[in-house]
C-alpha cells in the first residue's frame, strides 16, 4: 500500500476551507460591486434632476431660496442670490445659482450640488 496514493482527510478539509474562503471573498466582492453600481446610478439620477432644476430657472432668475420633495426619495434646494448689477439699458444683474439634490442611502446622507451664474433682469433682485 502506497502512502502517496491520495489525499488525507486533513488535506481535503484544508482545501475545502481555502475554497470556502475564496468563494466568500468572491461573493463579498460581487455584493460590493452591486452596491457601488446602485450608488452610481443614484448619483447619475441626482445630477440629471439637478440639471433639470437649473434649466427650469429660465432666463429671468428670481432671487431667493426654494426647496421641496422631488419624488423617489430625492429632495431639492435651489438658491438664487444676486451678485451684482450692471448699469445697462435695461438694467441687468448677475445671479449666483446653486441647486442641491439630496437623498438617504444605506444610512448615509448624499448630496449633489451644481453651481452656476446667470444674467437676468435687475428687477428680480430683492
Amino acid at each position: 500500500m502506497r502512502r502517496d496514493a491520495g489525499f488525507t482527510l486533513l488535506e481535503a478539509m484544508i482545501a475545502l476551507a481555502i475554497a470556502g474562503l475564496a468563494l466568500a471573498a468572491l461573493f463579498r466582492g460581487t455584493l460590493d460591486g452591486v452596491n457601488l453600481s446602485q450608488t452610481a446610478s443614484r448619483y447619475e439620477e441626482a445630477v440629471a434632476r439637478a440639471q433639470s432644476r437649473l434649466a427650469g430657472i429660465g432666463p429671468a432668475p428670481q432671487a431667493g431660496d426654494r426647496q421641496g420633495d422631488d419624488g423617489g426619495g430625492y429632495r431639492w434646494h435651489v438658491r438664487v442670490l444676486p451678485v451684482g448689477t450692471a448699469r445697462t439699458l435695461p438694467p441687468t444683474a448677475l445671479y449666483a445659482v446653486s441647486v442641491a439634490i439630496s437623498w438617504e442611502e444605506n444610512g448615509a446622507h448624499r448630496v449633489v450640488d451644481l453651481e452656476t451664474e446667470r444674467m437676468g433682469p435687475a428687477g428680480n433682485a430683492p
